[in-house]
């Protein structure tokens, strides 16, 4: 093929994470090289609903925050994918055309886009895309699934628990006075899937634990719950498919009272340290659990994983693996590569390679029995 590779770049989503989404998208647009990647907007819905090429065009370059369920009223079209034949475009008048894609690029953040749902879609349809395929993205996206890989891998985690919305709602009580029991206070209670902290809560006693439950079940029915560790935030970003390296790592000052979601995308005060201020040997385990990680879970193309370094000890654990990271202008993971001298283009470069990579090693799989 000659010419700019068609890059399907798909933002938004029906997630709490939309609106990180759209600034993620305007991030990776900008950086494309227009010489090398031709970028096909495709944005999605918080209702979940394709839109048309045009109209995500418009989403795009214009200055919202979220991919609005009214858009689309204008002719009624959508997108939609073909098994084995691609993503068409729908006109509201019948028919339909064809979107030519090399890859896509999905930066639909949390529920719905990070989970495998939209990679199990692109897989049927035939179309490459960058970053983790179905069980990678699964399991990364859920951390007791991802806990307990990681535990049965060796790769140590702080102490932690899980809880379903329906054995909370049938007793509250006792789950809270289970909890007590097995971790220490402070806690930390997040949704088991989700991401950029949404319903996370730091509990500092157990009379608070009821509040921060409901919290974290409003947005998902699993919740993990984890003793909170007197240590330092620190985060290490992964590239590749068989062969990954891990960057220099990165240590998050958060400038509340933890990493929350208003302190990474509100306020902008936290502090990134790069590299991360740690011992020679800290780096080393961090870049070495980093791959472990990685590797553990099935990722390939990309993932940020995070970790916590106990103080005082210098022991290091790891805490969960992002399998589509931010690609906003203040996200780590483009930053970690900037300061291992990765560009941010070259990054994006290097991701659309590996999509392709992988997709082109998979064709050469037997998919018909000959006896």
């Amino acid at each position: 093929m000659t010419g700019p590779l068609r890059v399907g770049l798909l933002f938004g989503g029906a997630s709490v994470e939309h609106e990180v989404s759209v600034v993620s998208a305007r991030g990776v647009w900008r950086a494309l090289d227009p010489g090398r990647f031709t970028c096909i907007p495709l944005a999605v819905t918080g209702e979940g609903r394709w839109l048309t090429r045009e109209l995500s065009a418009r989403i795009l370059t214009g200055d919202g925050k979220r991919v609005d369920p009214a858009h689309g009223a204008d002719d009624g079209g959508r997108l939609v994918a073909e098994p084995g034949g691609g993503i068409l475009e729908l006109a509201s008048r019948g028919g339909h055309s064809r979107v030519d894609l090399d890859v896509v690029f999905s930066v639909v953040h949390g529920w719905g886009g990070e989970d495998g749902r939209v990679q199990g879609l692109l897989d049927l349809a035939g179309v490459p895309y960058v970053g983790a395929g179905v069980l990678g993205s699964a399991v990364g996206m859920d951390k007791e699934a991802a806990k307990r890989i990681l535990e049965s891998r060796g790769i140590p985690v702080g102490p932690w628990m899980s809880i379903l919305r329906d054995e909370y709602e049938t007793d509250p009580a006792g789950v809270v006075e289970r909890i007590s029991a097995r971790l220490s206070f402070p806690l930390f209670v997040k949704p088991a899937n989700g991401g950029s902290s949404v319903g996370v809560s730091r509990v500092a006693e157990p009379l608070a634990a009821p509040a921060a439950l409901d919290h974290a079940f409003a947005c998902d029915r699993k919740v993990v719950v984890e003793t909170g560790i007197d240590a330092r935030e620190i985060e290490c970003a992964v590239l590749g498919n068989d062969r990954p390296e891990a960057s220099i790592p990165g240590e998050i000052v958060p400038s509340r009272e933890f990493y929350d979601y208003a302190a990474k995308y509100v306020d902008g005060t936290s502090e990134l340290r790069i590299p991360a201020p740690l011992p020679p040997s800290t780096i080393h385990a961090v870049r070495r659990l980093a791959v472990e990680v990685f590797r553990a879970l099935s990722l390939e193309g990309m993932a940020r994983v995070d970790f916590f370094v106990e103080r005082g000890t210098e022991r290091v654990f790891a805490n969960e693996a992002n399998t589509l990271p931010g690609f906003t202008p203040i996200s780590m993971y483009p930053k970690l590569w900037e300061a291992s001298g990765l560009s941010y283009p070259e990054l994006l470069d290097r991701l659309i390679r590996l999509a392709l990579e992988r997709a082109s090693s998979e064709k050469g799989r037997v998919s018909r029995f000959v006896g």
